[in-house]
């Protein structure tokens, strides 16, 4: 017999037959009985247990969907109060510091980043040509004054010339007229009554010539010799004269228009030729600054001058600046610009303009110094509620 049990005769004998043999009966007999799993039956507490998790999911959902839908109506309703942008920045009036008449810079008592009040002295010119340009025009006014008054004693004494000759040209028409009556009674010679003649003649002259004198002393005098010399075309020029004098010797001196800080000091020099109107350096005014905003149009629905706004600027996170809005501007930057969109071409394609807001800043005492140019953002507050009736 083999190994397994079975006698070679069987081996060589043919195929095997189903039927096992002794030795496997004993150890299938001898192995454990596999654990068979019988199906159970879901009980009547298990089927209402599975009902009630499906209802809970089911109203979980539910719920969950009321909430976005009441959560959103709600956020819709509280919004489109506020119009904001970050598109804005601190602007303030920044001057370029000139002058309208030219000079050598002769002082300069203020420094860089210094803060000046309006009046203070920001630099000078030399004022010695100045000086003598002040001088000049007064003593042309001195001497105005005299020939005008000169003019007028001229004038007077051409009158009484007038006058005098006016008597002798009178009394010489008497004699001729005398002379005339005896020559032809023979009481006087001929050559008398020439005399006579030749004599008038001369003196008609003479009170013509006169009479010219005074025509040209009045027109010097403006053709009225009865008015105050102050109000005499000559007097009144060299006023003007002097009025110009003075103020080129004022403006030789330099003042702040404003408060201010002053920037950029060092491009001027002591020593320096200045032409009329050249820049000397920079004047920021500290005291009124404004935010220049530029939100969309299409939040400006509800935005009205006099609204509150608040100011949040980059440089300073965390600290509020309040303001109101002061102006909304009548056209938008595209109509300022240099070359305006065309929209009559067939390729036009619709975009949201800017329109530049000014929101003036209420500064207080402990507020931070700001600069022009500051990144802020602006909230303006137009208290708009929306309704449901916006939404049909």
């Amino acid at each position: 017999m083999s190994a397994d049990g079975a006698s070679p005769s069987d081996l060589q004998t043919g195929p095997r037959s189903d039927a096992p043999t002794p030795r496997e009966v004993e150890t299938i007999a001898d192995a454990p009985a596999p654990r068979v799993r019988r199906a159970t039956q879901p009980g009547p507490r298990a089927s209402v247990r599975e009902r009630s998790r499906r209802l809970l999911r089911y109203s979980l959902f539910a719920l969950g969907a009321i909430v976005l839908i009441v959560g959103g109506l709600l956020y819709w309703l509280s919004g489109g109060r506020y119009v904001e942008t970050d598109d804005a920045y601190v602007q303030a009036n920044v001057l370029t510091v000139s002058t309208d008449v030219s000079g050598i810079v002769d002082q300069i008592p203020v420094q860089e980043g210094e803060h000046v009040t309006k009046g203070q002295v920001l630099f000078r010119l030399d004022p010695l040509k100045f000086q003598i340009a002040l001088d000049n025009a007064r003593a042309n006014l001195a001497q105005t004054v005299l020939n005008l008054d000169s003019l007028k004693a001229d004038y007077a004494h051409v009158q009484r010339q007038v006058a005098a000759q006016q008597a002798m040209v009178h009394e010489d028409q008497t004699t001729y007229d005398r002379y005339a009556m005896l020559v032809k009674q023979g009481g006087i010679t001929q050559l008398q009554f020439d005399d006579a003649r030749y004599k008038l003649d001369a003196d008609q002259a003479s009170l013509g010539a006169d009479n010219a004198q005074v025509q040209s002393a009045l027109a010097r005098l403006g053709g009225r010799a009865d008015i105050p010399v102050a109000d005499m075309p000559a007097y009144k020029q060299a006023q003007a004269q002097l009025a110009e004098a003075e103020r080129e010797w004022r403006h030789a001196t330099v003042r702040a228009p404003f408060n201010g800080m002053v920037t950029q000091v060092n491009k001027l020099q002591p020593g320096q030729y200045l032409p009329a109107g050249t820049a000397a350096f920079g004047l920021v005014e500290t005291d009124d600054m404004w935010v220049a905003a530029e939100p969309k149009e299409t939040n400006l629905t509800y935005a009205r001058l006099g609204q509150s706004a608040t100011v949040t600027v980059d440089t300073y996170p965390g600290h509020v600046w309040h303001g109101t809005v002061q102006s909304i501007a009548p056209a938008t930057d595209q109509e300022f610009s240099v070359l305006p969109a065309q929209n009559s071409s067939g390729n036009w394609v619709k975009v949201v303009q800017r329109v530049p807001v000014r929101v003036d800043i209420h500064q207080g005492r402990n507020d931070p110094p700001l600069s022009a140019g500051m990144s802020v953002e602006v909230s303006i507050d137009t208290h708009h509620r929306r309704t449901l009736a916006d939404l049909f």
